[in-house]
């Protein structure tokens, strides 16, 4: 099942995507819901960020061969950092240069969304605390994190953080494709199966740290082959089975 977030006019609704179409849902999407016989084109309706996160917490180095392309050691743990609400952008929207930075990069993810209030999970039982998976682009002003060695001022700029289209609760994340185009050049080309440390294994490990609620995004980090992109560049992220997140780059 594919969830959604959209807009028709000034209305923010919820809906599912049943060949090729929205149907509009009644209630709340971590929970048992109806769905309408209320139904929209995708053309005609504009898509939101599937979920609005109370936290969004980024992975790093979770793939060995990005690590190294960018002069990291392979993290022994998980590396995690968090992203505000405020990167958020939608599929299809712009995401702004920030004038402060001489290089932003594109980082292809596949991101969890979680279902249920999450504290101190255990591995074998994390899956069960997953409502589904999206699709997200952590960009990074990679200028700027070299500069100060840190994550959130280079990881934390409004739009940097494009989620979407569709929430999947039906996935089997092991071995999937992620693959990142900028204006339609294949860029990142890798499968979860590089992940150095699994889906399970970072819900457990962060619900030791946090607590994860309803709709707070893990962002599972990114294969190899990350890169610069500047103003009017497209740049897609597509992730096995789940579909296309779109985004436009522009100037502040």
């Amino acid at each position: 099942m594919k969830l959604l977030r959209f807009r028709t006019g000034k209305v923010e609704k919820k809906g599912v995507l049943i060949d090729g179409k929205i149907r509009r849902i009644q209630g709340s999407m971590f929970e048992d819901f109806v769905v309408t016989t209320e139904t929209y084109e995708l053309g005609e309706v504009e898509i939101l960020p599937p979920v609005l996160p109370s936290k969004i917490v980024c992975v790093a180095r979770n793939y060995a061969a990005h690590a190294k392309e960018l002069g990291n050691d392979v993290p022994t743990t998980p590396l995690i950092f968090i992203k505000p609400s405020t990167c958020l952008t939608a599929h299809e929207g712009d995401v702004i240069y920030p004038p402060s930075s001489k290089q932003v990069d594109y980082e292809g993810e596949l991101a969890v969304v979680i279902g249920k209030h999450c504290k101190n999970v255990k591995p074998e039982k994390a899956e069960e605390f997953i409502l589904g998976y999206t699709i997200m682009n952590d960009f990074t002003a990679r200028d700027i994190q070299k500069e100060e060695n840190k994550f959130t001022r280079a990881k934390c700029f409004d739009t940097f953080a494009p989620l979407g289209p569709v929430i999947e609760t039906d996935l089997n994340w092991r071995g999937i494709f992620v693959k990142t185009r900028v204006n339609g050049e294949t860029r990142q080309d890798g499968t979860t199966d590089m992940m150095i440390f699994d889906i399970p294994t970072l819900i457990s490990f962060i619900s030791e740290v946090m607590t994860l609620l309803p709709g707070d995004v893990i962002a599972t980090g990114t294969p190899p082959g990350v890169g610069a992109v500047k103003p009017g560049d497209a740049v897609e992220v597509e992730v096995e089975n789940i579909g296309v997140l779109r985004n436009y780059v522009r100037e502040a």
